[in-house]
C-alpha cells in the first residue's frame, strides 16, 4: 500500500528526456517489473472479499496508468528511425502494460462498482492512447462499467456524465482522433449487441458520445487558429450540445469562453447577449448559488439574486458600449422593478432611472450606423464540418463594406477561390475535394435584412431614431434581389421586361445574436413583375424622401448636400426618367388590355407618383430655407424643373395634399410629415400583397356626425354637449367598408355643400387620429369641409382612428333626444382635471339655473358654449 505511491512519485519526478537511450529502457523495465510484481501480489493476497483492500487497487490502476501515459513512451513523439529502434529492441511497452490494466480490471468482479465513476477518466486516458491494439483490448472495459452500474441501479447515468466531463478535458489537452471515434462506436455497439434489454440504451449513449467527440475534435483543430471566428463557432456548437443535455456547468464554462473571445474582438453586443444566457439560469430570489452556476469572477455573490445583479450590470455595460441602448434598457426596467418592488433599496433604483434617461437621450441624439449584412457560402469538401456547404449571414461591422468584409474572409482560406456570381452553385461544387489542385469556392455578397412588424408601433408615428434600429436589429429574415430577362427585351426601356427574382434566407436566430453570423436554415425564392418591381421602387423612394426629410425638420446642423442630391435626382429631367418609363411599359392601351389582371396594381403606381410631388414640395421648402446663397441659382433651376413636374403629373394623376400639421408638444421636434408617412415602414414589413406594397386594413374607428341646432333643445344631461352656434356633434362606432379608400371619408358630399352657415373642422383637423373635446380651445374659422380634403386616394398616408362624416340629420333623428355618455368619450380625451372639473361646476349650476326658470315658468334659453377640438 505504501510502495506503490512512492513508485509513483518516482515516475512523475524524473525527467526522462534527459536520460540517454539504454538508461531510458532500463528505467522502463525496471517499473515494468515492478508493476508486474505488485499485480501478482494483489491478485494472491488481496483481491477476496475478506482481503480486499480498495486503496491498494485504486493505487495499482493510478500508477499503471500514469506509466502508459508518461510522454517518454508516446512512441509517435520520437522520429521515425528512432521509433523503430525501440520498437525492435523493446517493443510497444504501452501494450504490455495496456493488457494487464485490462485483465486486472476484469478480476474484480463484483467489486467493479467501487472504482465507477472514479476509474472512468484513468481508463478513458489510457483508451485515447493513439495505438490500435492497444484501444482494441481496452475500450470494452467501457462495455463492462456500463454493465456493471445498470446491474446495480438500473441505469448508467454516473458512468455517461464522467465520460462526458473527462472527454472535454482529454480532447481539449490534445487527445483523441476520427480513429478513436470509430473504434469507440464500432466496439460499443457491437458489445451491446449481445445484451438486448440494454442495446437501445448504449446506442443512444454512443450516438451522444460521438456528437460530442466531433465537435470537441473541431474546437480543438482551431484552438490556435488566427481566424476567432472559427473559434467562435466551434464554442456555440460546444455550449449549444451542453445545453441540449443539460450539462449546465459545461455549458456555462463555454459561454464564458465565448464571452472572453467577443471581448477580444470588441464585439461587446456579442459579449453582452452570451452573458445573458448566463443570468436567464438565474432567479431572483434569495437562494444560494450552486457550483454549477459559479464563475470565478463572481465568487463574492453567494445569491442567485446577487449574481443576477451583478451579471445585469455588466451586460447593461456591454450594450451601452455596443449602442444597444434599447436593450439596456430593458435590462434596467428589470432591474428598477426589483429595487422599487422586491429589495425596496430607492437609492439605486434613482441610479438605475438615471441611467435609463440616459440611454433615451442617447437613441433619439446620437447617430449609430446601419450595418450591412453579407451572406457568405463555403462550399467544398476541403472546409471544415461546421463550414462545409453551408450558408451564413454575417452581420457587418460599422462602416464595413463588402470588401474589406470579403478580403478578411479570404485570408483565412487562402487555397479558396472567390466565386463571381451569387447564383446557387452546382453539385459538383460541393462535392470537391478541395485537394489536387481544386480549389474550395467562398461565395460573399450583400443581402438586405427584413424589419419585422411591431404591433407596438403600427399605424403611429414613430421618429426614425426608433425605427432606424429595428431595421437592422432583431432581424431574421433577408433579401437578396438579383434582377432577370424574360421575353423580348426593349433596349430603349429596360423596366418593361426586368424581372426580380428574390431569395429570401431565414437564419436559426435573430441577428445580433452570441455571433456575429449564424447558419441559414431555409431559403425560399419568389419573382416579381416588371410592373411589382416599379411599385416597390417608387414607394421606396418615396418613403426615403420621407425619411429624409424627417431628418432635416429634427436637426437644423445637418449639411444641405444630400438632401440637393436626392430631390434634384428626382424632379431634373436630365437625371430623372423614371416616370417616363413607367409610363411607356405599363401605361398603354396595349398593356392594359393584355394584363386586365394587374389594373389595381397599375393605380397604385399612378398613385405612388402623384403622392411623390406633395414630399418632393416638402423637401424643396426645406432646401430653400437650408440652401446658401452660391448654391442659390441650383435651388432656382430645380424649383423651376418641379414647377413643370407638378403640372404634369396633377394633370395626369390627379392632385395629392399633405394636411399642414405642426406637433405643437412642447419639447418635441416639429415633423409636418411624421404623422402622414405615405408609407411607413412598419406597415412596409407587414405587407401581404403581390407587388410588395402597403395594403389598407378595416379598422374599427369613429365618426363624427354633425347635427342640427334644433336637436340641442332637448338636451340637459350634464354629459351632453351643447352648442349655441354651432351644431351638435356625436361621436359613433362604425365600420370602415371594406372598400379601399381614403383615410378621411365624407359621407354626404351633397348634404354638406348645402349647409352654408355651418362651421365645419378645417383641414388641420380633418387628419387627426383621435378626438379630444376641450373648453379652452376655439372652434376652427368657418370654411367647406370638401374644399379642405384632398383626392381620394388608395395611397393616402394611413391614419387610423377617426373617420370624419358630415351629414344632415333627419326629422326623427332630431327629435331624439342625442346622448353622449361620458364613459364613451373617455379613451379619447385627456382633459385636464381642473378644467373637467370646473365644466362640471358650471354644467350642474346652469341646470339648476334652467330648473328653476322652469318652475317659475319662464321662458328663458340658456346660452351654452362647447369647443370640438381634435388632437392627433
Amino acid at each position: 500500500v505504501h510502495i506503490s505511491p512512492i513508485i509513483l512519485d518516482i515516475e512523475e519526478e524524473i525527467v526522462y528526456y534527459t536520460l540517454c537511450l539504454t538508461v531510458y529502457q532500463l528505467r522502463t523495465r525496471v517499473f515494468l517489473r515492478a508493476i508486474n510484481k505488485f499485480s501478482e501480489t494483489m491478485n494472491q493476497k488481496f483481491l477476496e472479499n475478506m482481503n480486499f483492500e480498495e486503496q491498494l487497487w485504486n493505487n495499482y490502476f493510478h500508477l499503471a496508468v500514469a506509466f502508459i501515459t508518461q510522454d517518454s513512451l508516446q512512441l509517435e513523439q520520437f522520429s521515425h528511425a528512432k521509433c523503430i529502434k525501440i520498437l525492435n529492441k523493446y517493443g510497444d511497452m504501452r501494450r504490455l502494460i495496456g493488457f494487464a490494466i485490462r485483465d486486472m480490471w476484469y478480476r474484480l468482479g463484483q467489486n467493479k462498482i467501487r472504482f465507477i465513476p472514479g476509474m472512468v477518466g484513468p481508463i478513458l486516458e489510457m483508451t485515447l492512447i493513439p495505438e490500435a491494439e492497444l484501444r482494441k483490448a481496452t475500450i470494452p472495459i467501457f462495455f463492462d462499467m456500463i454493465l456493471c452500474e445498470y446491474k446495480n441501479t438500473g441505469e448508467f447515468k454516473k458512468f455517461e456524465n464522467e465520460i462526458i466531463l473527462k472527454l472535454d478535458h482529454e480532447v481539449e489537452g490534445g487527445r483523441g482522433d476520427e480513429q478513436y471515434l470509430q473504434l469507440f462506436e464500432s466496439i460499443l455497439i457491437e458489445c451491446s449487441s449481445t445484451y438486448p434489454p440494454i442495446a437501445k440504451s448504449v446506442e443512444m449513449f454512443v450516438s451522444l458520445v460521438k456528437g460530442l467527440l466531433e465537435k470537441l475534435l473541431d474546437y480543438r483543430a482551431v484552438m490556435n487558429d488566427e481566424s476567432k471566428n472559427n473559434r467562435m463557432s466551434c464554442t456555440v456548437n460546444l455550449l449549444n450540445f451542453y445545453k441540449e443535455i443539460n450539462r449546465e456547468e459545461m455549458y456555462i464554462r463555454y459561454l464564458y469562453k465565448l464571452r472572453d473571445l467577443h471581448l477580444d474582438c470588441e464585439n461587446y453586443t456579442e459579449a453582452a447577449y452570451t452573458l445573458l444566457l448566463h443570468a436567464w439560469l438565474l432567479k431572483w430570489s434569495d437562494e444560494q448559488c450552486t457550483p454549477q452556476v459559479m464563475q470565478t469572477e463572481f465568487q463574492s455573490s453567494q445569491t442567485h439574486r446577487h449574481l443576477k445583479e451583478h451579471l445585469y450590470e455588466m451586460i447593461i455595460e456591454y450594450f451601452d458600449k455596443g449602442k444597444m441602448w434599447e436593450e439596456a434598457i430593458s435590462l434596467c426596467k428589470e432591474l428598477a422593478e426589483q429595487y422599487e418592488m422586491e429589495v425596496f433599496d430607492y437609492e439605486l433604483l434613482s441610479q438605475n432611472l438615471i441611467q435609463q434617461a440616459k440611454f433615451y437621450d442617447n437613441i433619439m441624439k446620437i447617430l449609430r450606423p446601419k450595418p450591412d449584412y453579407f451572406a457568405v457560402g463555403y462550399y467544398g469538401q476541403g472546409f471544415p464540418t461546421f463550414l462545409r456547404n453551408k450558408v451564413f449571414i454575417f452581420r457587418g461591422k460599422e462602416y464595413e463594406r463588402r470588401e474589406d468584409f470579403q478580403a478578411q474572409l479570404m485570408s483565412h482560406f487562402p487555397n479558396a477561390e472567390k466565386m463571381n456570381t451569387t447564383a446557387p452553385p452546382e453539385e459538383t461544387l460541393k462535392n470537391s475535394p478541395g485537394q489536387s489542385g481544386v480549389l474550395l469556392d467562398i461565395q460573399c455578397f450583400t443581402v438586405q435584412p427584413v424589419l419585422e412588424e411591431h404591433v407596438r408601433f403600427k399605424n403611429k408615428a414613430v421618429p426614425d431614431q426608433i425605427i432606424n434600429f429595428y431595421k437592422s436589429n432583431h432581424v431574421q429574415r433577408f433579401h437578396y434581389s438579383r434582377p432577370v430577362r424574360k421575353g423580348s427585351v426593349d433596349p430603349e426601356n429596360e423596366f418593361a421586361s426586368m424581372w426580380i427574382e428574390r431569395t429570401s434566407y431565414i437564419t436559426a436566430y435573430k441577428l445580433p445574436g452570441i455571433l456575429r453570423w449564424f447558419e441559414v436554415l431555409s431559403m425560399s425564392q419568389t419573382t416579381i413583375s416588371p410592373l411589382e418591381n416599379a411599385i416597390e421602387t417608387m414607394s421606396l423612394t418615396n418613403e426615403k424622401i420621407l425619411a429624409m426629410i424627417n431628418q432635416y425638420q429634427s436637426d437644423e446642423n445637418l449639411p444641405i448636400n444630400p438632401l440637393s442630391m436626392l430631390l434634384n435626382g428626382i424632379v431634373d429631367p436630365a437625371v430623372m426618367g423614371g416616370f417616363a418609363k413607367y409610363e411607356t411599359a405599363f401605361f398603354t392601351d396595349e398593356y392594359t388590355r393584355d394584363h386586365p389582371e394587374d389594373q389595381e396594381k397599375l393605380n397604385r403606381l399612378k398613385d405612388l407618383i402623384a403622392w411623390q410631388i406633395p414630399f418632393l414640395g416638402a423637401g424643396i421648402k426645406i432646401h430653400e430655407k437650408r440652401v446658401s446663397d452660391s448654391l442659390r441659382p441650383f435651388h432656382e433651376r430645380m424649383e423651376d424643373c418641379f414647377r413643370h413636374l407638378k403640372v404634369k403629373v396633377e394633370k395626369q394623376y390627379g392632385v395629392r395634399e399633405l394636411p399642414d400639421f405642426d406637433d405643437k408638444r412642447v419639447g418635441r421636434p416639429t415633423s409636418m410629415l411624421r404623422s402622414y408617412r405615405q408609407m411607413s415602414i412598419i406597415s412596409l414589413s407587414s405587407m401581404n400583397s403581390d407587388c410588395g406594397t402597403p395594403s389598407k386594413i378595416v379598422e374599427e374607428s369613429f365618426e363624427l356626425e354633425v347635427m342640427s341646432p334644433k336637436a340641442t333643445s332637448s338636451v340637459s344631461d350634464e354629459n351632453v354637449l351643447q352648442l349655441s352656434t354651432l351644431p351638435e356633434v356625436k361621436m359613433r362606432k362604425c365600420r370602415k367598408r371594406a372598400t379601399k379608400r381614403s383615410s378621411v371619408v365624407f359621407v354626404d358630399e351633397k348634404g354638406a355643400s348645402e349647409l352654408p352657415d355651418m362651421k365645419c373642422l378645417s383641414r388641420k383637423y380633418e387628419f387627426m387620429s383621435d378626438t379630444n373635446l376641450s373648453e379652452h380651445l376655439a372652434v376652427p374659422p368657418k370654411t367647406s369641409v370638401l374644399k379642405q380634403m384632398s383626392f381620394a386616394s388608395r395611397s393616402m398616408p394611413t391614419i387610423p382612428g377617426l373617420t370624419l362624416s358630415v351629414c344632415y340629420p333627419t326629422q326623427e333623428e332630431a327629435n331624439v333626444t342625442q346622448r353622449m355618455s361620458q364613459a364613451s368619450i373617455r379613451p379619447n380625451l385627456e382633459l385636464d382635471r381642473k378644467t373637467l372639473k370646473k365644466k362640471k361646476m358650471n354644467q350642474f349650476f346652469k341646470t339648476m339655473y334652467k330648473s328653476k326658470q322652469f318652475e317659475d315658468g319662464k321662458n328663458t334659453g340658456g346660452e351654452q358654449h362647447s369647443d370640438y377640438v381634435t388632437e392627433l
